[in-house]
């Protein structure tokens, strides 16, 4: 005859809670960053001054995106445009989201790589407007699109150890990208064709030269590596460099009406 009876805790293994552990993230101070700032803030600066002496924006004149100049071999005005701009509220913006997204994506790939990222966005958004509109253009925009695509790329490729922040992180990033192409979009005298473009070179760039982590070694003993450190900027440069030089070269050929 069966009886029941009240289980005692002998009879069943114990399970433990799993364990949570803290890692070290890489702690690189953000000093590209703010030479960046630095630095773009000065050439404004050299810019309200000329616009005061000469009365002609001298600056800008010499590294504004012009379709016809480039065609006429001043190719440093892919890259020129990302230390110019065209008001104070216009760098204001620029370089609050410099700061604000910069320290973090600089952290975690290193002074160099970060420079590379920020500089080859800003390039390939100036060729999808050199290939796409004829109206000039500058400002650091193009640049910071790559950095905010930087980020979700980041956050798509290291989401399981990110856990569930991933998702409202990346939410956060869509919207903040979304809300500024409609604006672009639905306002005259912005080269949404150059945000665009700053998309998908940092798209590009990150997909195959972020930081990709992984956990190694065994408790206590635990460190974040990047599987990417040491060959991460030669990728991302040429998955970059492949896609936007052809483009470039189609600027030639084919002129945006």
């Amino acid at each position: 005859m069966n009886q029941n009876q009240n289980p005692t805790p002998e009879q069943f293994p114990q399970t433990q809670a799993p364990r949570t552990i803290q890692v070290a993230t890489p702690n690189v101070k953000p000093y590209a960053t703010y030479i960046l700032l630095g630095v773009t803030t000065f050439i404004y600066l050299l810019q309200l001054a000329g616009q005061y002496l000469l009365n002609a924006d001298v600056v800008a004149n010499l590294g504004v995106k012009d379709d016809v100049l480039i065609r006429a071999g001043e190719l440093w005005r892919l890259i020129t445009p990302v230390f110019l701009h065209a008001s104070i509220l216009h760098i204001a913006f620029n370089m609050y989201a410099l700061f604000i997204f910069g320290r973090g994506i600089e952290a975690r790939y290193g002074h160099g790589r970060f420079l590379l990222l920020y500089f080859l966005s800003g390039y390939a958004g100036n060729v999808m407007s050199f290939l796409l509109t004829v109206n000039p253009s500058l400002g650091a925009s193009t640049a910071i699109f790559g950095l905010i695509a930087a980020e979700g790329v980041f956050i798509i490729q290291n989401r399981s150890l990110l856990g569930n922040r991933a998702t409202r992180s990346l939410m956060n990033l869509l919207y903040i990208a979304g809300i500024n192409l409609f604006i672009g979009f639905t306002t005259t005298g912005v080269d949404n064709w150059g945000h665009i473009g700053g998309l998908l070179g940092g798209i590009l760039f990150a997909w195959f030269g972020g930081p990709r982590w992984k956990l190694e070694g065994f408790y206590p003993s635990v460190k974040l590596i990047d599987e990417r450190e040491g060959h991460g900027a030669l990728a991302g440069t040429v998955s970059v460099l492949l896609f936007f030089i052809p483009l470039t070269i189609l600027g030639w050929i084919w002129v945006a009406k």
